[in-house]
């Protein structure tokens, strides 16, 4: 039930469900919308009598993470719109949207309690989809779409829109973009580039449901050892998205699209079936298994029942969000144990002889190690020959590489 503001601790409280609907993508006039606005009028309030003018100006808040980040006002296009919106929002001409708010405070960490301010309800309407930005030549390319498309201007709403009420009611009524994710990454994201790989994700994964349910609870540190374990053979990443799909969890193998630059995504399809998708960006061993394993402990962590979906580049820090930094660290100790790495030779020595030491006793490939020990050393010119080059993207052949 929501209540008065009174103190810092009923303030936080408020921010944190505030941030909460915000990931839930509450709509004006539902009831997740009706408490959305009652609650940020009820922080603006408490925000005007308890620090003044303390709190920065949205706008200026933006400018200064742009400024910050070494930012253009053409990085902002995945956040906001087109340039002419970015340029309109930036001179304060329009106002942002919920799915703008959204979208800054996910992809540039600037506190929601900072882009509410002096927002009005009917500023928090969503803005219309911009179909014709999404890569629909691209799309028709993979073959998730088969009409023809000779003007995209033209036949992009009615081709896309019947793409998308493919993949189920929820999907029809709500398209992708406007669904809750969490993007790690070096780069500003192009929303329509992730919603249409995460559309084809999701197509190929509906094409191919696995007969075995999913048991929430089965990923754990155990399981993802155990599953470590086949990277041993020369058709482990084979094996692992059979083994995988046997306790009803599809990995899917799908390139990146332009302007993503994924490694992977941890969705969870209908509520109750864990989706990986990794895009193989780079095409060697010790990074299969590292992504696979990060978005195994998204599953294992965070993914729940919240309908949060995850998107990593894996070559973006860690320190900026919580989940990812926990993600790393589990997906680290399912593949070497900090007791087992400390001890190790491989901790101190740049040799192919204490990767493969390692590996032996874990019972893993050496890339695996190698991979560890040139993100240990900060070093990516070690252990070139041991990471293993070239030798996965093979083992897909019915992917389309470019």
């Amino acid at each position: 039930m929501i209540k008065a503001i009174r103190s810092e601790a009923d303030y936080e409280a408020a921010l944190t469900e505030i941030e909460r609907l915000l990931d839930h993508n509450a709509s004006p006039g539902t009831p997740e919308g009706d408490d959305l606005e009652l609650l940020t009028i009820l922080a603006q309030d408490y925000e005007s009598k308890r620090f003044g003018d303390r709190l920065p100006d949205p706008i200026e808040a933006i400018k200064f993470r742009m400024e910050q980040e070494n930012l253009s006002q053409r990085d902002l296009i995945p956040f906001i719109g087109s340039r002419s919106k970015v340029s309109e929002v930036l001179s304060k001409k329009r106002p942002l949207t919920l799915s703008m708010i959204r979208a800054l405070h996910a992809g540039l960490g600037i506190p929601a309690k900072v882009l509410l301010q002096e927002r009005s309800p009917t500023d928090l309407e969503e803005a219309p989809i911009e179909w014709d930005r999404f890569p629909l030549r691209e799309m028709v390319a993979r073959g998730w779409i088969r009409e023809r498309v000779t003007d995209i201007r033209a036949q992009a709403e009615g081709v896309l829109r019947q793409f998308f009420a493919s993949l189920g009611p929820a999907k029809a009524a709500v398209p992708l973009y406007r669904q809750s994710h969490h993007v790690r990454s070096v780069r500003p994201v192009d929303d329509y580039a992730l919603t249409a790989w995460t559309a084809g994700v999701v197509t190929r994964a509906l094409q191919d449901i696995p007969s075995a349910a999913y048991v929430p609870g089965t990923v754990n540190l155990d399981f993802m050892r155990e599953l470590a374990r086949l990277s041993v053979f020369q058709k482990g990443p084979q094996l692992a998205q059979e083994y995988l799909r046997r306790h009803g969890i599809l990995l899917v193998i799908e390139p990146h699209l332009a302007g993503t630059r994924l490694d992977g995504a941890a969705i969870m399809l209908g509520g109750n079936r864990p989706v990986l998708g990794l895009t193989l960006r780079y095409d060697r061993i010790d990074n299969f298994w590292f992504a696979l394993m990060h978005e195994l402990a998204h599953v294992s962590l965070h993914l729940g029942d919240t309908g949060t979906q995850f998107f990593d580049d894996l070559d973006a820090a860690s320190e900026g969000d919580p989940r990812e930094r926990e993600a790393d660290e589990f997906a680290g100790e399912a593949l070497i144990p900090e007791g087992e790495w400390t001890k190790s030779p491989a901790s101190r020595l740049r040799s192919p002889d204490a990767a493969k030491h390692l590996a032996d006793r874990l019972r893993i490939h050496p890339a695996i190690v190698a991979g560890r020990m040139r993100f240990h050393f900060k070093s990516y010119r070690v252990l070139n020959q041991v990471v293993g080059h070239g030798q996965v993207r093979r083992l897909f052949p019915n992917v389309k590489w470019s």
